[in-house]
């Protein structure tokens, strides 16, 4: 098995889409080899929504998955793909299990991420809903730039740029994603993971699924 669970010779040699905004997509980006590991030490989300980090618990493949997106081969991969400098920039990390009836709603991300991260650790995906679509507009799930399956350690980087919008046909159900972002500063991350912290806690609380679109 390769030192990384990451396969980044297959991102290297994925084609970058630039317009309308620069995202790749790589089949298998988590090596096949790989995924029954990390996903039997995948931390057990069982509400929807995002849960940073730090406020999980998983086993020692899962953090070695952690320690490869967020260690300097992929950085500099990915600098070298979308023409980014990311030096100085923090990491932030959250991952999801579930997704509940209101999710997927069209957005683009926070100004505050630079670089978006999604990798789909689900097993081969047969539903048709739930596929994360790439948009041209702000108001049209059917207006496709490409469509993203869910499945089999699929990664999706994109450029954070105004025009970024995706969304999905709504889904019910375990549906596993990690998101990774480069953001602005430090801050950014230290408000994000209060926020999730807050958020999560009300969840758990009360047993209801707070809004989310990713």
């Amino acid at each position: 098995m390769s030192a990384l669970p990451i396969d980044l010779a297959a991102f290297e040699a994925a084609p970058l889409t630039r317009e309308p905004f620069p995202f790749v997509m790589v089949p298998h980006f988590v090596r096949p080899e790989a995924m029954g590991a990390i996903n039997a030490d995948y931390p057990l989300v069982i509400h929807p929504g995002s849960f940073p980090l730090p406020t999980l618990e998983y086993g020692p493949a899962f953090a070695r998955l952690m320690q490869a997106i967020q260690g300097p081969e992929f950085t500099q991969a990915v600098e070298r793909k979308l023409g980014v400098n990311l030096a100085g920039r923090p990491t932030m990390v959250t991952a999801r299990g579930i997704s509940a009836a209101r999710d997927g709603q069209i957005h683009t991300d926070s100004r505050t991420k630079l670089i978006t991260v999604l990798i789909y650790m689900n097993n081969a995906w047969e539903a048709k809903t739930g596929r994360l679509r790439l948009l041209r507009s702000p108001d049209n799930l059917d207006d496709v730039i490409a469509e993203v399956p869910p499945d089999e350690g699929t990664m999706l980087v994109f450029k954070n740029e105004p025009n970024a919008w995706h969304g999905f046909h709504a889904f019910e159900g375990p549906r596993r994603v990690i998101q990774l972002n480069w953001v602005t500063d430090i801050g950014v991350v230290q408000r994000e993971q209060f926020r999730h912290r807050v958020s999560a806690f009300f969840k758990r609380l009360r047993g209801q699924p707070a809004q989310e679109r990713m």
